[in-house]
């Protein structure tokens, strides 16, 4: 089976390397210098002290399953998504796999929302943090299944020194010794990115190896508002969502029903 992780990670080397062309290093930097003033509301806070913790995901597109909502409006949903009771969001900017952009979050931004919002994207290289920092985001992804230690080691201290979180996501128990790099968030993800295969006893499996204090999010295949209450028992804070939200009509309506299910 075509590893799916290995070919988005080789073509985003080359993007990157694309952007870097269009708009420098240099400039990029400059451009982020000058907006290091302007506050980053946290994510880790704003799950720690939810009742639900849900991070409610815009996304347009998956690499398994094709286009979900590709008319989908970045100045409609995720402010949607905010004014019916999500904790925070997860906005999808790679173009190629998952059909988002940068502007999306900035769009986001111009329509008044004010939650969290993750830079939901493969980060192989530090140009992509001042991306994120530039277009408004509060947090980044880092994938363990594709940086080396060092690597996201040195991504997360950059990410930092820019005023955004970290939730690093790890799938396998081999993977776990990330999160020795204390990120702000530890991430599980439900979902193989090598197979595309999705199984939430992924979360219940690695919860008790994760340090006891740390942020928890279960991430892909949550699908019924029970799952939530159980994964909260079993220690986590923060539950990412975004298929179950963005098949329907109304993402933001049936956010709502979600979490009045999840209340009762």
């Amino acid at each position: 089976m075509k590893d799916v992780l290995e070919e988005i990670v080789a073509h985003k080397r080359l993007e990157v390397e694309r952007f870097k062309q269009a708009v420098s290093p240099s400039t990029l930097y400059t451009a982020v210098d000058e907006m290091m003033t302007s506050p980053v509301t946290s994510m880790r806070k704003a799950l720690m002290e939810s009742e639900t913790g849900i991070i409610a995901e815009f996304k347009r597109k998956s690499p398994s399953k094709g286009w979900i909502k590709e008319q989908g409006r970045a100045e409609e949903i995720p402010l949607s998504y905010q004014q019916n009771g999500a904790s925070a969001l997860s906005i999808l900017t790679d173009e190629k796999y998952f059909g988002g952009y940068d502007y999306f979050i900035r769009t986001a931004r111009k329509s008044g929302v004010t939650l969290p919002i993750l830079y939901k994207n493969f980060i192989i290289d530090e140009y992509q943090l001042f991306q994120a920092r530039l277009c408004g985001a509060s947090a980044v992804l880092l994938i363990a299944a594709d940086l080396r230690l060092d690597e996201c080691r040195s991504l997360m201290k950059t990410a930092h020194e820019l005023s955004l979180e970290v939730l690093l996501e790890m799938h396998s128990e081999n993977e776990l010794d990330y999160a020795a790099l204390e990120p702000d968030m530890c991430g599980i993800n439900n979902r193989n990115l090598g197979t595309f295969i999705t199984d939430v006893q992924n979360s219940y499996r690695l919860a008790e190896l994760l340090p006891k204090d740390a942020c928890k999010v279960s991430e892909s295949g949550i699908s019924n508002p029970k799952t939530v209450g159980e994964l909260r028992d079993a220690g986590f804070h923060g539950f990412l969502i975004g298929e179950t939200f963005m098949k329907t009509e109304q993402p933001g309506l049936a956010l709502k029903e979600f979490i009045n299910n999840l209340k009762s």
